[in-house]
């Protein structure tokens, strides 16, 4: 088990994932929860909390996530219907009120998309962690300093202080190793201008090995949601 995922399963049991629109944020915490639950977390829930212009939902992977052990909570549909309803289910507190459950909250995009997490507040005063996922390649967070602007926006709109950042310069399947460690560069840069300790870098699973002497600690990224989303028609 890497260092990184090993901090996740022991650290604080509740871990918020926001970041920039398409950033891969929903890929991440669908991922976590996968490596989470492979890790030997048996009390873990997912609560899908993006019902800002939502792209892509995490609630739609509810039954393989649901097969793999972990709970997934939504909409009051359950995710069933397919619905875009700015409402979520009031049992996503059970979870949160659960002091042996490991819980991920998949957050909205940009600083409106993690607005969401006020419904929360009480939730998050204590012990937690709050992540944003920076993407070099995105045209909102280009810059470091335009990431940082970023980030600290979520902290105005939610109250909240973010604690980690994870790295994810995807380029889906044409991403590289060398691309990789670019989006680490870049993550370390916004982790001087914030403050914030950059924790990790995603990447495919094919890529772990060509990265094996990288100092920073990688995390195998899943391609959960990218695939379901191109089928759909529109």
């Amino acid at each position: 088990m890497s260092d990184f995922l090993d901090d996740m399963r022991r650290g604080p049991r509740k871990i918020a994932v926001t970041g920039h629109f398409g950033s891969g944020k929903t890929e991440f915490a669908v991922s976590l929860a996968f490596a989470l639950a492979e890790a030997g977390c048996d009390r873990l829930a997912l609560c899908d909390l993006d019902i800002e212009n939502p792209y892509f939902r995490s609630r739609e992977r509810k039954a393989e996530l649901e097969a793999a052990g972990v709970r997934v909570y939504s909409d009051p549909f359950g995710g069933r219907n397919g619905s875009e309803l700015q409402t979520l289910d009031a049992a996503i507190r059970a979870p949160l009120d659960d002091a042996g459950c490991r819980v991920i909250c998949d957050c909205g995009g940009d600083s409106a998309g993690a607005m969401v997490l006020n419904q929360f507040g009480k939730y998050f005063q204590d012990d937690h962690r709050l992540l944003c996922v920076v993407n070099a390649n995105r045209p909102g967070t280009d810059t470091p300093e335009k990431a940082a602007d970023h980030l600290r926006a979520i902290e105005g709109a939610t109250g909240l202080r973010v604690t980690g950042l994870i790295s994810n310069a995807h380029l889906i399947r044409f991403t590289r190793p060398e691309d990789v460690i670019a989006g680490w560069r870049f993550t370390k840069d916004v982790e001087a201008l914030t403050g914030v300790p950059a924790l990790a870098a995603c990447c495919m699973r094919e890529l772990v090995p060509a990265l094996a002497g990288e100092s920073f600690a990688v995390f195998p990224i899943g391609m959960y949601m990218r695939e379901s989303y191109l089928d759909k028609q529109v």
